[in-house]
């Protein structure tokens, strides 16, 4: 396991290299040079470059050339950060990736300025790559998905934004299994799923190639929110970077560990769940007795299985792709989006 992981996070490291450079140089073309630090703040404060890594993989898999595509894949990375600085002025989030978000550094407003520069730079990089209409237009749909991904989990929310009319109108008192999903899919995995279709059309992919690196990025972007979601409850803020039982401060009913877990509690214990995750003000001795009543549950258990499905169906995909390395480096990307963080 520990060869394996080197392996991957050595590729992960020299894609990043690559793709690092072209991203500062696309948020910071036409900004004056005294917001530069601004726009480039995000992208600076880490990350895996996992979705830039599957856009290149692809295309190394297929017969493409890393050079073909830096700037389309730089654009997927620039499209998760955008949609990053926006999540966490929508939730209200301080710390991600163990630094400061976009907004808890310079400000609200100055964040929702950031963004603009990224929704735009996210096109530009669309404009340099081969077969640019066809990348503009998955990143559009991307984007579009992930919003409405996103009004799913605000609207999954079980307290709280009593200013949106909207919001109480329309949330969600009770998520079933098939809500969760459509939120994940939307949300999270429908860019991974972009990012392998992205290395697919610079490679010029077959129909039938596309079709099955679509289904891959699917599964292994629903794994990766599972995953998520259980280290949001049982994960270490150190390795996690963001603070553990996030989603049940945010009062979030889209986290497939606590809709587990209320399946399976007593009448009493998932109503003081509930009862938790509907106040107006959670604290840290809230988190600590929902997450140990969670404990009592399968449910981590559980959401590791479920997530396992997918990948399964993920590596099954591999099978109809050419075999060479990158197609067992895809293997192991499936692999690791589940056990991250353990």
């Amino acid at each position: 396991m520990r060869k394996r992981k080197f392996r991957l996070g050595s590729i992960l490291d020299e894609i990043a290299q690559r793709v690092n450079p072209v991203m500062e140089k696309i948020l910071s073309s036409y900004v004056d040079k005294k917001n530069q630090e601004i726009v480039k703040y995000q992208i600076l404060t880490g990350g895996k470059r996992l979705r830039p890594a599957l856009a290149a993989i692809v295309c190394r898999m297929l017969g493409g050339k890393l050079e073909d595509v830096l700037y389309p894949a730089a654009g997927l990375e620039i499209l998760h950060n955008y949609t990053l600085i926006i999540d966490d002025i929508i939730d209200n989030s301080v710390l991600r990736r163990g630094e400061k978000t976009v907004w808890a550094k310079f400000g609200k407003s100055i964040a929702e300025c950031a963004a603009a520069d990224y929704s735009a730079a996210i096109f530009q990089t669309a404009n340099l790559a081969k077969e640019p209409i066809k990348i503009s237009e998955l990143f559009a749909r991307a984007i579009k998905a992930i919003t409405d991904g996103q009004i799913l989990d605000i609207l999954f929310e079980q307290q709280g934004r009593e200013e949106e009319p909207y919001v109480i109108k329309n949330r969600y008192l009770k998520i079933t299994d098939k809500d969760y999903l459509e939120m994940v899919k939307k949300k999270t995995a429908f860019l991974f799923q972009t990012c392998c279709e992205v290395g697919g059309i610079i490679a010029s992919a077959k129909e039938k190639e596309l079709e099955n690196l679509r289904s891959y990025g699917f599964n292994i972007g629903i794994a990766f929110q599972i995953q998520d979601d259980i280290l949001d409850i049982f994960g270490e803020k150190k390795i996690f970077g963001k603070k553990i039982g996030k989603d049940i401060t945010e009062k979030k009913g889209g986290n497939v560990v606590i809709l587990l877990a209320l399946k399976e509690l007593p009448r009493r214990e998932k109503e003081k769940i509930l009862g938790i995750m509907k106040k107006e003000k959670i604290n840290n001795k809230d988190v600590e007795e929902a997450i140990k009543l969670i404990n009592r549950t399968d449910g981590r258990q559980k959401a590791y299985q479920f997530g396992k499905k997918f990948v399964c169906k993920a590596k099954e995909n591999l099978n109809f792709l050419p075999k060479n390395k990158w197609n067992d480096i895809l293997k192991e990307i499936a692999n690791f989006v589940l056990e991250r963080g353990k």
